[in-house]
């Protein structure tokens, strides 16, 4: 059972909708009890980093989630701004993140005659850079949706997954053990994002690697 988070931010029914296709049991998590029994946590956000933050640490949800994910190690995939908060802090704001990553989110600067625009909005690849987990099947690269001005810099170059260019390379998707993280919206991202959320769900029957 794969639990969505909903704290009010990020297309809780878009995940809902693929692992129906999928038939791959996943249900809304509002309330502690929505969390009974999963094998997997999905960390959705979009807007401000605070804004995310302080909506997260107003609910009742994040004891439970610090409890699944930090001492029952159930794998969590934070997507975009659910991403950026897996991290120690952000330049967006002044309130801590998660801390479950080492790291920090930092803004794309533009600068320069050719200087790109930003938020860095539309598809681009993602290059992986370890084989399996959540990219299983996906060799070479692939392409998501990408809507965002921050990026994260991992501490550990270990803990990044994926790459993608944008001006600068930078961390598309991460993994510390357990816990995953995409900058780009793999439920916005057709067959590629469908595979990736799909091989999320299978990370119990599959070997994770580190």
């Amino acid at each position: 059972m794969i639990a969505v988070v909903d704290y009010g931010l990020g297309n809780v029914q878009a995940f809902l909708h693929i692992y129906k296709k999928l038939n791959i049991p996943a249900r809304t998590a509002s309330v502690p009890s929505d969390f009974d029994h999963c094998t997997g946590v999905i960390l959705p956000g979009v807007g401000a980093f605070d804004w995310a933050m302080a909506r997260l640490n107003g609910s009742e949800m994040r004891q439970c989630l610090e409890s699944l994910v930090v001492h029952d190690e159930i794998p969590v995939l934070g997507v975009c701004v659910g991403m950026q908060m897996l991290f120690d802090e952000s330049e967006e704001g002044s309130l801590p993140g998660l801390g479950w990553v080492a790291g920090r989110v930092r803004q794309f600067k533009a600068s320069g005659p050719l200087a790109l625009p930003y938020p860095h909005m539309g598809w681009n690849e993602a290059v992986p850079k370890k084989e399996g987990g959540l990219f299983r099947g996906m060799e070479g690269s692939s392409r998501f949706y990408f809507l965002h001005s921050y990026y994260v810099e991992a501490s550990r170059s270990s803990d990044v997954l994926a790459e993608t260019s944008y001006g600068i390379d930078f961390a598309s998707a991460v993994q510390a053990g357990h816990i995953f993280g995409t900058q780009f919206h793999p439920e916005k991202s057709h067959d590629w994002g469908t595979r990736l959320l799909k091989n999320f769900a299978e990370l119990r029957s599959c070997s994770v690697p580190e």
